[in-house]
């Protein structure tokens, strides 16, 4: 009897432990990042009128950045995001953007770390731009 007690206890505590890491988890997927702008279509359109002041980062994947992407975008893939930073300026704003704006917001942290400080994304990624969607790898 004794025995099965600390098997039901050891068994809580490790669904316990479990519903905790997968928690954070999701937490850290979905939690705002700080000090990153989040920036609407709109917005967008409005800074990319201005030539010069900001480098649009598309952290999606090569097939699908090659699929449609925003004009004058240049596509680093967030899984070699660390591995690229070298081309990444550091004298001008960040403008990053994937499909939904979850990778984007994982590289805005990854940027913040290696201290890029001026970051912003699209709010939504691509799949909220209204704008034209220029194919290939240009």
């Amino acid at each position: 009897m004794v025995k099965r007690r600390i098997n039901l206890d050891i068994n809580f505590l490790v669904n316990i432990l479990l519903f905790v890491f997968v928690g954070w988890f999701v937490y850290k997927r979905v939690a705002p990042v700080k000090n990153l702008r989040n920036l609407t279509d709109e917005q967008l359109r409005e800074k990319l009128k201005i030539p010069g002041n900001s480098t649009l980062i598309d952290v999606r994947e090569i097939h699908e950045f090659s699929s449609g992407h925003i004009q004058g975008a240049v596509n680093i893939p967030l899984s070699g995001l660390k591995q690229r930073l070298k081309e990444i300026p550091t004298d001008k704003e960040l403008i990053l953007y994937c499909q939904s704006g979850m990778r984007s917001k994982q590289a805005a942290r990854i940027l913040q770390k290696q201290q890029y400080k001026d970051i912003s994304h699209l709010s939504g990624g691509i799949a909220s731009w209204s704008g034209k969607r220029k194919s290939g790898n240009g």
